[in-house]
């Protein structure tokens, strides 16, 4: 039987490994035990914080929308209560990106949401 060389797939995967490592500082760069255990590590890190990447997005939506329904006179909590009150579904990522663009119309849905709120409608009338 004739023997197996794996030469060209063991050098296959070392480019590989060493390609995905470029930009890496030291030893992790070049070396190919360090760098196929950076790679791993960074692997792990990529998938974690795709998920984490979604949070950190939509909290500076809610940030954002915080701030721009304070200049108006309500809080972030009391807005979502208003939208949801005036059966007004939009999401925090379009709303926080008309605060920012079209702020009249942003006006508008504020307006809205405060007349659905029990406690604005009465300090309205007062």
């Amino acid at each position: 039987m004739a023997r197996v060389k794996r030469g060209v797939a063991a050098h296959a995967k070392h480019k590989k490994t060493l390609k995905a490592a470029k930009g890496f500082y030291g030893r992790r760069k070049n070396t190919i035990r360090a760098a196929k255990a950076a790679v791993d590590r960074s692997m792990q890190y990529a998938t974690r914080d795709r998920k984490v990447k979604k949070r950190t997005i939509r909290s500076l939506w809610i940030q954002r929308l915080n701030a721009a329904v304070r200049e108006m006179g309500l809080t972030y909590s009391r807005f979502i209560d208003g939208l949801a009150r005036a059966e007004i579904a939009i999401d925090r990522k379009v709303l926080s990106d008309l605060a920012i663009r079209e702020p009249a119309a942003f006006a508008a849905i504020v307006e809205k949401a405060k007349a659905a709120l029990p406690q604005a409608a009465e300090k309205v009338a007062q």
